[in-house]
């Protein structure tokens, strides 16, 4: 295979003769992969994903434990390294696969470095740096990897808490706050590399049930500002009433792609229908 190449993601989704479809269509793409397959071992876990999302879309990624759902989020910012298929964001669009000697393909990291820098990922478990304040999570990489001057650092963190709601929280150290304080403060952590898409692995799912909400405001905020998001999530709430559109995941193979008021209304998908019924 030959090193791939660098094209802006091009938008393939059907165009429609509706105002609002048309306007949806005229937006760029953000993110896209085509035919993505990741295997680890000899367990397959993603068979052929293919999925596109504009700028401003927020799309609700569904679907049971062990359908791959982690694993796709981990490919998209490329925390795992998919085995074959493309995936384009940022005006890079990368090529996987094996070369003539069944290795795999390499791929210069300087490109892969500039796409993971436009794709923030939100963890499960939050990831803040036990030994770091707040403040200092925050500023971390905008200044060691963006070389970015300190002081404008410190001063964009400070709005991004206020906007998240912990403002008087940016000397404490994580052990400090609750759950959904350090959730939030995860989301602002992302926000401040200025990702051109954020990525959210089932943010709720470690919170109990009277922080959730809290953490979902926020998240129906940044969906409000026009935030590209790409949610794995268990709330059938904001799937329904947030995302633009919804994915459902089985096995490593999409069932089940459209808008809330469609799937949601007349699943295609006989497992999706189950699934939806699961979680009333």
């Amino acid at each position: 295979m030959t090193a791939p190449q660098s094209s802006a993601p091009q938008s393939s989704a059907p165009q429609s003769s509706t105002p609002g479809a048309a306007v949806a269509s005229a937006r760029p793409d953000a993110i896209a992969v085509h035919d993505l397959h990741k295997s680890f071992g000899s367990l397959e876990v993603l068979k052929g994903i293919s999925l596109t999302a504009r700028e401003g879309d927020v799309v609700s990624i569904l679907g049971s434990s062990g359908s791959g759902k982690s694993t796709l989020l981990r490919c998209l910012n490329l925390l795992e390294t998919p085995d074959a298929g493309t995936l384009s964001a940022a005006g890079e669009t990368l090529r996987f696969g094996r070369d003539a000697s069944g290795r795999p393909a390499k791929i210069d990291p300087r490109r892969v470095e500039r796409l993971r820098r436009s794709v923030g990922m939100v963890f499960q478990n939050f990831n803040l740096w036990s030994h770091m304040t707040v403040l200092e999570n925050i500023i971390e990489a905008p200044v060691h990897v963006l070389g970015r001057p300190r002081a404008d650092c410190i001063a964009e963190a400070e709005a991004l808490l206020a906007k998240v709601g912990i403002a008087e929280r940016r000397h404490y150290y994580p052990a400090h706050l609750s759950g959904g304080q350090q959730q939030r403060a995860a989301i602002a952590r992302a926000l401040a590399m200025n990702p051109q898409v954020l990525l959210f692995d089932e943010p709720t799912s470690a919170l109990d049930p009277e922080l959730v909400g809290e953490v979902l405001r926020v998240m129906r905020a940044l969906a409000d500002e026009g935030r590209t998001m790409l949610v794995v999530t268990h709330e059938m709430g904001f799937a329904r009433d947030v995302s633009s559109r919804v994915l459902f995941l089985h096995q490593g193979a999409v069932e089940e792609d459209g808008a809330p008021a469609e799937v949601f209304a007349a699943p295609r998908s006989e497992r999706f229908r189950q699934f939806i019924s699961a979680q009333r």
